[in-house]
């Protein structure tokens, strides 16, 4: 089971939708952060030298693991004493989120579990480098958004 933690925001239903994404024989746990423009802005300059506003950055501990079964026994130090692993956080601001959704034509909600479900792609090693990779990406995407009821119109 996915344990998504958000202080701001209840993505229970995200949890859900990413059942039978992946494989792994523990629960796994991500942090899910809501921010504002100069905070993601900042984060997207500190850690991707890339000064500019951005919508969602995705911050794994684990590498290579796309497509692989996470074993509990392989990450000992990146779980949290009572059998969780740790994928990593996700930073979303909310005020492209909903500028994006208005540019869209799509509600608040859609696009904020578009970038929760992007975000958790990425932890999960998933990227958008290559066509090839960004095709993959695209459909573990759209699974999880149809599970939500939420494609794209």
């Amino acid at each position: 089971m996915l344990h998504v933690v958000c202080e701001d925001k209840d993505f229970s239903a995200l949890e859900r939708a990413f059942e039978g994404e992946y494989s792994a024989d523990c629960e796994l746990s991500i942090e899910v952060v809501i921010v504002d423009k100069q905070t993601i802005r900042d984060l997207n300059s500190r850690f991707r030298s890339i000064d500019r506003v951005t919508d969602v950055l995705s911050f794994p501990t684990l590498d290579n693991i796309r497509g692989k079964r996470l074993l509990l026994a392989d990450y000992p130090l990146d779980t949290d004493g009572e059998g969780t692993l740790f994928l990593g956080s996700i930073a979303i601001c909310e005020e492209v989120a909903k500028e994006q959704a208005e540019e869209y034509g799509h509600s608040k909600e859609r696009e904020f579990y578009y970038l929760a479900t992007h975000g958790v792609c990425h932890l999960l090693g998933y990227d958008h480098m290559t066509e090839e990779d960004k095709q993959e990406m695209r459909a573990k995407e759209e699974s999880v958004m149809s599970k939500l009821g939420l494609e794209r119109v």
